[in-house]
């Protein structure tokens, strides 16, 4: 999958539709569902969403878990039972559910913020709060990042 970076503001029309940011589409096309999963991010005021393959792998890893185990009901019950599969219209717009633009706190604009594999929206305002407040935290912590080494064709991972 193409990696999702950057930062992209779209505007969120009357009927709650708002357009993907074409390279974020474009990461998408080659799964099975044209769309994508989203969900309320649980540490912070916005949505996560993920492609099809991702979802698959965060359903996967909660059967990892201990069966029954707090942690494994506690993570199925955050993602898996607050995801909405979403899928793109013919314009490549989404419609985001009044639960999660509630949670996100959106009304009239959205930012989409790449993760890599996934993808935030945020409501412009509290991203930047939130931006600010990582910015520092990795600044004062000092931290670093150790580099995978290249993937098995010879790729960077």
């Amino acid at each position: 999958m193409t990696l999702l970076v950057g930062r992209h503001v779209n505007k969120i029309d009357k009927k709650g539709r708002v357009s993907v940011p074409k390279t974020f589409r474009d990461a998408f096309r080659a799964q099975t569902f044209s769309g994508l999963y989203a969900y309320p991010l649980f540490k912070a005021p916005a949505i996560e969403a993920c492609g099809e393959d991702f979802m698959r792998r965060v359903s996967e890893s909660l059967e990892d878990l201990d069966m029954f185990s707090d942690a494994q009901d506690d993570l199925a019950a955050v993602i898996l039972e607050n995801a909405h599969p979403l899928a793109f219209d013919p314009e490549g717009r989404i419609v985001l559910p009044s639960e999660l633009l509630k949670h996100a706190g959106i009304d009239g604009q959205v930012m989409f913020v790449g993760r890599g594999a996934r993808l935030q929206i945020w409501e412009p305002e509290a991203y930047e709060a939130n931006h600010q407040k990582a910015f520092q935290r990795a600044r004062s912590k000092g931290a670093t990042l150790r580099l995978r080494p290249p993937g098995p064709r010879g790729e960077d991972s």
